[in-house]
């Protein structure tokens, strides 16, 4: 070992005793049901896919996951192949826009390279592609509109991601590619759908999150719909138990709605017990139905956080994970001009 260490490196071959621990780090993302069935919240240093039809929740989801990391003192990065930033609903949604590093590219290669000159610089905690699907090969730019181009974006995600998730990994970095769902032609048995970019992001993701919208909220009067409620299911983990489901609501211009997460997980975990149509936590009744029992905990911001910390608590006990992201002391991107002068 000592040779190998000596040729390649220190810390090349290592005991797995001596290592720091086999326990992978997460952080939160913003939605406490979808933490409960991941078994502690999204993981460090490791790649996540998430795909769903469109107007799902994918970059509402993957926003929360950045104020998450902004909250808790570490940096993120958005690279925005759509160029669809909104910088409004992202602050609504607890992004501070003003310290997020915001790549919008010219193409695909030009995407992921700077997405993995970024991990690399242990500058950000999160880096955020949105989507994969926008990832146009140069190729494909400088060629004619019409003009046949196999598998050139297949090729790209490929060859990035045996580069970044090595990268990733070292550098404690998460990276969450946001992804579309194509139709397969001429498919009669079995799932016809695929996602957009070749396999190879199937195998390099630790995790796969299945987004989809299972139906509309109205508002109180019943004439206009405020919201989406959306059922996330867990096709791939690495990490903890997979197959596992999560629902929660999506309000218009508010993003998770955060007060439904703690109330359903607090009954999950008989927290909060509901006998018949009535709330109680302890001996505090929240009141009789859903509605009024948001209401009450939104009336009384001490008891919801105190529901939340409990919450919280049995999740991270439960699957022996770490609970406290961002821990590493990385530099703040502002002071870190060395790293944007290389990639300009």
């Amino acid at each position: 070992m000592n040779d190998i260490n000596n040729s390649f490196g220190k810390g090349s071959v290592t005991r797995l005793g001596s290592a720091g621990g086999a326990l992978v780090e997460t952080f939160p993302s913003g939605c406490l049901t979808l933490d409960f069935a991941l078994g502690g919240g999204l993981p460090k240093g490791r790649i996540v896919e998430i795909f769903g039809p469109e107007s799902s929740g994918k970059t509402t989801l993957a926003l929360h996951a950045i104020a998450e990391v902004q909250k808790l003192g570490g940096n993120a990065m958005l690279v925005d192949a759509e160029h669809a930033f909104d910088p409004a609903y992202s602050k609504a949604l607890g992004v501070d826009v003003e310290n997020l590093i915001v790549c919008q590219p010219d193409n695909g290669e030009m995407a992921l390279e700077i997405a993995d000159r970024m991990c690399r610089s242990g500058a950000v905690d999160l880096i955020c592609v949105d989507s994969v699907s926008a990832l146009t090969p140069r190729a494909e730019i400088e060629g004619e509109i019409g003009m046949q181009q196999m598998g050139l974006q297949a090729r790209l995600m490929s060859q990035a991601l045996r580069k970044m998730s090595g990268n990733a990994s070292k550098a404690g970095c998460t990276l969450i590619f946001l992804n579309q769902i194509r139709y397969k032609i001429g498919v009669y048995y079995g799932n016809p759908e695929v996602t957009s970019g070749g396999i190879a992001l199937k195998f390099f993701a630790s995790v796969r999150l299945e987004i989809r919208s299972t139906g509309k909220i109205k508002s109180a009067k019943g004439d206009e719909d405020v919201g989406l409620r959306v059922r996330v299911r867990v096709q791939k983990s690495k990490v903890s138990r997979p197959y596992k489901q999560a629902e929660f609501e999506i309000i218009f211009g508010e993003g998770v709605s955060k007060l439904g997460c703690v109330l359903d997980c607090a009954e999950m975990l008989d927290i909060v017990v509901k006998k018949g149509s009535w709330y109680s936590y302890g001996d505090h009744r929240l009141g009789q139905g859903r509605e009024r029992a948001l209401q009450y905990l939104r009336e009384n911001p001490v008891l919801h956080d105190e529901i939340e910390k409990k919450v919280w608590s049995m999740i991270v006990e439960g699957t022996g994970q770490l609970g406290s992201p961002c821990g590493r002391n990385l530099p703040q991107p502002l002071q870190d001009e060395d790293v944007y002068e290389e990639i300009q």
